[in-house]
């Protein structure tokens, strides 16, 4: 994943397939994504948006082929991302996220760390990898950003 750009290296690990096919039916976002300079990324596993309701989820996935940067699939994913590379010595705290409203994080790698949007609090099952713009998190939940 290191030499990568975070989508590339994102669609390289089965793990995050969803979270891939999400991304990837909003058209330009995995190039936004790979062509940024600096992102920390909470990339939700699977099996977190496997507690998403399939047919849920698959409305919005058509949702974002049709709406794109408009849609609620694309809001809940720039809720996952913050424009800054942030390693685990300098995320813990409150941070914007590309949808322009805060998450926390607290804790750190050695006792664990979770990731709270103020509604869902997900926990990083592993973090501080690198790619080739990017610093990924993966958490186990679907981080909605809605108060």
């Amino acid at each position: 994943m290191v030499k990568d750009p975070v989508a590339t290296a994102a669609s390289n690990n089965p793990l995050l397939s969803t979270l891939v096919t999400a991304v990837g039916s909003i058209d330009g976002l995995g190039d936004t994504l790979n062509g940024a300079a600096a992102l920390t990324v909470f990339a939700p596993y699977n099996d977190a948006f496997a507690a998403i309701p399939e047919k849920d989820l698959n409305a919005m996935v058509a949702d974002g082929k049709k709406m794109g940067d408009k849609s609620a699939l694309y809001g809940i994913l720039a809720h996952h991302v913050i424009g800054s590379n942030l390693k685990a010595d300098g995320i813990d705290g409150e941070q914007t996220t590309l949808k322009g409203d805060k998450s926390t994080v607290s804790g750190d790698p050695e006792s664990g760390m979770t990731v709270t949007d103020g509604t869902v609090t997900a926990n990083v099952l592993c973090g501080n990898i690198p790619t080739a713009n990017a610093t990924v998190y993966v958490i186990d939940k679907v981080l909605t950003g809605v108060k």
